[in-house]
């Protein structure tokens, strides 16, 4: 069993930035005196390790797993175990099976949070993760565009069902802000955020806006600490530790 607080970090659809945005959510955490664990439950569409650029493999000890760790967040992903981007093809039983090994078969030891990365949608990972890890709590991210939150309170709907707490909603690429200039862009629409938090009967916790990528950074798609983004993951973070205190 994981020993500490659990948020699992769903979606109803993919391409809404949801690997990147749990990635910055556990640096954020960290920042503010935590210790952080990722656990990357997207069989199929593991990203984690790509986000961090983390190259080692994890050992084992007795049996047991021990979990890279990268940035100070301790990490484990399907991608430490499939050779050069090999696909996943496998069918649903397996996908509960490497659930039940990521959570009992690795030396986490206690952390303050466990941030499980999700797969989109309400597939088998999503099913097995609500059997077996009951005490997790959730977050819903979604885009401004109604289309996408439309999807994702499915994902919400899911885990309300599943009498998983959902404790807010992140809308992800809210807007873009030039530098130089205070006007906000709002590419993919509006909205979209606070309609899926009503229809969860949740909080909105966040609009992050869109940053351009550093292509010179060997981890562009972590927001540095300079920037506007990460105040906004940092702000995030303090949010969602609140819930948590509740």
């Amino acid at each position: 069993m994981l020993k500490g607080n659990v948020l699992a970090v769903t979606s109803g659809k993919g391409g809404v930035g949801k690997s990147s945005l749990s990635v910055n959510l556990a640096l954020a955490l960290q920042k503010l005196g935590k210790s952080v664990a990722i656990i990357d439950l997207d069989i199929y569409g593991f990203s984690v390790p790509k986000i961090l650029n983390i190259d080692a493999k994890p050992k084992t000890f007795n049996g047991k797993i021990i979990p890279v760790e990268a940035h100070g967040i301790k990490v484990m992903s399907m991608g430490f175990l499939v050779k050069d981007n090999e696909p996943i093809v496998w069918r649903g039983p397996m996908l509960g099976k490497m659930i039940q090994h990521f959570t009992e078969d690795v030396l986490w030891g206690e952390m303050d949070y466990f941030i499980l990365d999700m797969p989109p949608g309400t597939g088998d990972v999503a099913l097995d993760m609500h059997l077996m890890i009951p005490q997790s709590k959730e977050i819903v991210v979604t885009t401004p565009h109604k289309a996408a939150s439309f999807v994702a309170e499915r994902a919400g709907s899911m885990a309300i069902k599943s009498k998983h707490e959902v404790i807010g909603v992140v809308e992800n690429m809210s807007y873009f802000k030039p530098e130089d200039s205070d006007q906000k862009y709002y590419i993919f629409g509006k909205g979209g955020g606070e309609e899926l938090a009503s229809q969860l009967g949740t909080d909105l916790l966040g609009q992050l806006p869109i940053q351009e990528a550093d292509e010179n950074s060997d981890t562009p798609a972590i927001a540095a600490e300079n920037t506007a983004l990460f105040k906004e993951y940092l702000n995030l973070a303090e949010k969602i530790d609140a819930k948590f205190q509740l």
